[in-house]
């Protein structure tokens, strides 16, 4: 092995760890059904466990900015790192743009929306905090990682690479589709539609796609 190729090989092992260790914290999450924390997952979001006031709101915060704080750099070096190809640009750019969205997720935290309470900009189905600027965040942290997702896909398949991509990611890339379509009709409709499980099966969707990828760049890391 040359000496060039080592250290792409190096980074690229970095840049799997850091995605890796991403997938894992964006799963924090899970912590609810750990910690003395009062939920209905069938009807709460995951922001109110870090909105504003909560008692564990530095614990899930936190492991929001860890999420960011992986992503960013390693998005960065793996299009400094990896041949450039259309597909896979739209891909890393959009995993860094996930992860800026998931830290000022952390920066814009849910408030609580009393009723007749304007600065929530009025009534949203069941839930009036989609009104809030933490809404903004959230919804552009979804888009990317789709865009993420959708890309590498699509480029796993036209570049005949990346097996895991294709095969379980593709997998876990339709159940999170699935579970963002049902949010988003649901939401519109009168009545109870267990958004909350919507979200929790989007978002685990998302950490698995991560670990899926963080897989991905190691198993190419090893075959070069």
């Amino acid at each position: 092995m040359t000496e060039p190729a080592r250290h792409i090989r190096g980074y690229s092992l970095l840049i799997a760890l850091a995605i890796a260790l991403a997938g894992l914290c964006y799963s924090s999450w899970l912590l609810e059904f750990v910690l003395p924390i009062h939920t209905d997952p069938v009807n709460t979001f995951l922001s109110e466990l870090d909105a504003e006031g909560k008692p564990y709101r530095a614990v899930f915060g936190t492991a929001d900015k860890i999420v960011g704080l992986l992503l960013i750099p390693a998005a960065l070096g793996a299009l400094l790192v990896f041949p450039r190809r259309g597909l896979t640009t739209i891909g890393w750019v959009a995993l860094l743009c996930f992860g800026a969205s998931t830290i000022a997720d952390t920066l814009l935290p849910l408030h609580d929306c009393d009723p007749g309470d304007s600065s929530c900009g009025g009534d949203s189905g069941l839930f009036p905090q989609l009104h809030q600027p933490h809404a903004m965040t959230s919804t552009l942290a979804v888009t990317s990682i789709a865009v993420a997702a959708f890309a590498f896909s699509a480029a796993a398949y036209r570049y005949h690479r990346w097996k895991i991509l294709r095969e379980f990611g593709v997998v876990v890339l339709l159940i999170g589709t699935a579970a963002t379509l049902w949010m988003m009709i649901a939401d519109n409709l009168p009545g109870s539609y267990a958004l909350g499980i919507a979200q929790r099966i989007q978002v685990t969707t998302m950490s698995l796609w991560l670990l899926a990828l963080a897989a991905a760049v190691l198993t190419e890391s090893r075959a070069s």
